[in-house]
This record gives C-alpha cells, structure tokens and sequence, in this order.
C-alpha cells in the first residue's frame, strides 16, 4: 500500500505600496519609465546618503494589519539584511527582523469547493524593493534598472496553515481583496505589485513534524502558483519514495516548462547577518495614531456584501460577484447612485460587462467606462428611448470606448420607431412576405405570430417597440386585415 502524504505550505507575499514617492527617497514610484529614471542617490545606495522614512508607508502597513486582525508593535524598528547581488545597489536591504510593525493575525478564507478555514499570519515587515535585472540574450548581458529600487513594500508571513493550492489561492485572492478596498495597492501581478514566494514541504499524513521545506520564486499569476505547488509537491514525493532527501533551497519556477529548479541553498536569518539600521529611528505608534487609521478604514468586501443584500435587495450570488473587485464594486455604486437602479446596474455588469471581459481576457480593474454613461443608458432603456436589444450594442460601443450613449444613439439612428403607421405599412409587409405563417396562426398555431413579431422586429432593424409591434401583428391577423 502506497504512503498518504500531507502537503504544507506558507507564504510570503510582497505588496508593493500605492505611494507616490518611494520608501526613503522622494523619488517616484510610478510603474514603467525609462530605465534608471526614478532614481537618486539615496535609492541607488551612493556614499554618504540617508533615508528618511516616507510616513504614508507607515500607514499602510498600519492599515493592512488592522484588517488582518494583527497585533501592533507600537515600538519597531528598521534592520540591515546583507546580501550581494546586482540588483541592490547597497549590498544590503531594509528590512524588518527583530521588531516587524505587525505580528499575530488571521484572515478567514472560503475556498470554491466551500471548505472554510482561518490562515494564521506571522507578520507583517516594512521593507525597500530591490532594482530590476534584465537579462540581454543578444548581447550575452545583464542589464540593471533601478527605478524599483527603494519602491515601498509590506511582507506578510503567514503561518504554514494552508495543505493546497486552492486554500493557497483563496488566501491570496482574500488578501488581494482587502489590499485593493484599502487602497494601499492595486495588488496587479502582472506588473509585480504583488509577488508570492511559496514555501512548501511535504510529510506522510498524521506524522508530526514537518518535512524539508522548499521556497519557489518566479510566481506571476494565481494560475503560475496554482502549477507550481502541484509539480513541488510531485517532486518532494517522487524522491522521499526513492528514498532520497528533499534539500533545503531557492528554486525557480519556468511556467513555460511546467518544472523548476534550484538558484541557491536556501538561507537562515543568520546567513544575512541583520543588524539595527543605524540611519534610522526607531518608529513609535501612539494609541491615537492607530485609532487615526482605524477610523479611516473603508467598508471591506464582507460587510459590503451584507449592506448589497440589505440595501439593495440583490440576491447573495450578485452580491459577491459585484464585490470580487473594488473597482467593479466602484462602478456598481456610482451608477446605481446615478441610476437608482441597483438590479438593473447589477444585470449590466453581470451578464453583458463580464462577457466583454471574458472576450477580451480583461480583469475588473480594467474596465474604464464612465458610470454616468452605463447610468444613462439604463434611463434610456426605462425611458423606452432604446430597446434592450439595441442597448447590447450600445453597452458595447461604452465598454470599449467609453462612448456616450445619447449622443451613439442619436448618431446612429437607433431611437424605438413608436410611428404607427411605418409600422404597421412593415407588419403588413411581413405578412405577405409570409402567408404560411399567417395560415398557420389562423389555424390555431400561437407561435405562428411570434414568428411574424421577429422577422417584423428584423424588419427594422431591432428599432420597433415591441409592444406595439405585438399589437399591430395581433390586431392585423385578427382582422384578416393583410
């Protein structure tokens, strides 16, 4: 009988902070630029220069580990991590070893499969970002940008809590969340805004010790994560069933290979010989300070989701779809606050908006349209000014170029044609285009007659009101009218 083995994991994610300036210079961290453009000598680590602690840092991590139900150290302090690499520019980071700014919290994640579960959170530190290595194949080269040198970060640890890559992915997507709704990041991977190290071992089921632990580095999508644990867990399994050792290293995750492998042993605290940073003070977090912060925290997913379903009425599944992003529950209460239609914006953005998304492989962050326009083309359907189906086509032209919808509509000539008589001169038209049809209808066939409502419909091009389409085909059968 094979061996039953448990998989641990915990995480270490890096958020890169929504500040304008970097952590101990006043350069700016703005995404892209040049390279080493946003650079002075404080982040590019010159002789002789000091840093000075940007507060709104502070703030952040005091923002995010209240949400995260941690404790504050109210005394912290900064340390130097040395290593040598050429990305950091000082040969050391810093960082936060002995007195991090938060220890000791929790979130609660619900995974797709229902399994509910608290994730442990070991701390949270306040560290620089190093610079950027671009590797030249063509001239056979490393090159180094340092605009992200210096850019603010937070590093959650968490606990080893999480046994799967779908607890691993709840987790990351709940903390993402509550990032995003405090505004201390906009948490984009793609871009680097967040990156998670997973570290992960595996022992045989019931055993009480941990095994050999690994770190995987190079994880830039929930997906990338999601592969990488299963083939680390595959291979830690693969050779304890050899009846060889897991060895405790850095390993480098290639998405495109499905596999990884080892950068470099992996180190112990010891091996980065930290000591207090002696250019800058310690930080001391009064009372007031953290009730500041606390007072300023905005309403999270959770208790959105309670105040969706009790405000507006939308059921729970509508509920958490809205609020699976902020920028799409942004959108949500704007035009529903325009519109006064909750239900309606809710349909809008559920059905058509995540269609175009899926189409266009987009994420909710995104979507750039103006809520007074998506409010104003729900007016106008209520108004009768514009069919549904004619407003699908509008939505389009305001999901993809922010259009606006009156001034579309009156350009295009797509305003319901409510004119009796063109319609009704169409309707006849129509049935006498199709005498089976009519025959049918008079021979008992109900759907006969919403057969001859559609090709009318057709007819003018979607721009007929239905109802008095209905009408006219109704009234014009009964009456042998043709």
């Amino acid at each position: 009988m094979s061996k039953q083995y448990e998989t641990v994991i915990g995480l270490e994610v890096h958020v890169e902070l929504a500040t304008k300036t970097k952590i101990f210079c006043g350069c700016s961290t703005r995404f892209g630029g040049a390279p080493n453009t946003h650079t002075c000598p404080v982040c590019t680590g010159m002789p002789g220069s000091l840093p000075v602690l940007n507060k709104q840092v502070v703030e952040y991590a005091l923002a995010v580990g209240l949400a995260a139900n941690c404790r504050i150290n109210q005394y912290c302090k900064f340390d130097r991590k040395n290593y040598f690499y050429p990305d950091n520019p000082q040969n050391y980071q810093i960082s936060q070893l002995y007195l991090p700014v938060c220890r000791d919290g929790w979130v609660d994640i619900e995974t797709e499969s229902g399994l509910k579960k608290r994730v442990g959170i070991h701390e949270i530190h306040m560290e620089e970002d190093a610079g950027k290595l671009i590797h030249d194949e063509w001239e056979d080269c490393s090159l180094v940008d340092y605009n992200r040198s210096g850019v603010p970060l937070i590093e959650i640890v968490s606990e080893p809590d999480m046994r799967s890559a779908e607890e691993v992915i709840a987790y990351l997507e709940k903390l993402r969340l509550i990032i995003q709704y405090l505004g201390a990041s906009d948490c984009k991977l793609q871009e680097g805004s967040m990156r998670a190290d997973v570290n992960l071992s595996v022992r045989e089921a019931g055993a009480p010790e941990f095994g050999t632990r690994t770190e995987m580095k190079n994880l830039n999508s929930f997906k990338a994560i999601a592969r990488a644990i299963e083939g680390e867990r595959r291979r830690q399994i693969e050779l304890l069933e050899e009846g060889r050792q897991v060895i405790q290293e850095t390993r480098r995750w290639d998405d495109n290979k499905e596999s990884s492998k080892a950068m470099r042993s992996k180190e112990d605290a010891q091996d980065y010989r930290y000591f207090p940073d002696p250019d800058l003070v310690p930080v001391v977090i009064s009372d007031e300070w953290i009730a500041r912060v606390k007072a300023r925290q905005p309403e999270l997913r959770t208790e959105k989701i309670a105040r969706y379903k009790e405000e507006y009425g939308l059921p729970e599944y509508d509920a958490r779809l809205l609020t699976s992003s902020k920028h799409m529950a942004d959108i949500f209460e704007e035009t529903t606050r325009l519109s006064g239609r909750p239900k309606e914006a809710s349909n809008w953005l559920m059905v058509e908006a995540m269609r175009l998304m899926k189409e266009q492989e987009m994420e909710p962050e995104d979507m750039e349209f103006s809520p007074s326009h998506l409010a104003a083309l729900i007016r106008m359907v209520e108004n009768n000014i514009i069919n549904r189906t004619v407003a699908k086509t509008v939505f389009e032209e305001i999901f993809r170029h922010d259009a606006d919808p009156e001034a579309y509509v009156e350009e295009n000539g797509l305003k319901v044609v409510k004119d009796e008589g063109a319609l009704r001169d169409t309707v006849k038209a129509v049935m006498a285009a199709n005498p089976q049809s009519v025959e049918d209808y008079r021979n008992g066939r109900e759907k006969a007659m919403g057969f001859l409502v559609g090709q009318t419909m057709k007819a003018m091009k979607g721009k007929a009101d239905p109802s008095i389409v209905n009408q006219l085909v109704r009234e014009l059968l009964a009456g042998g009218d043709v």
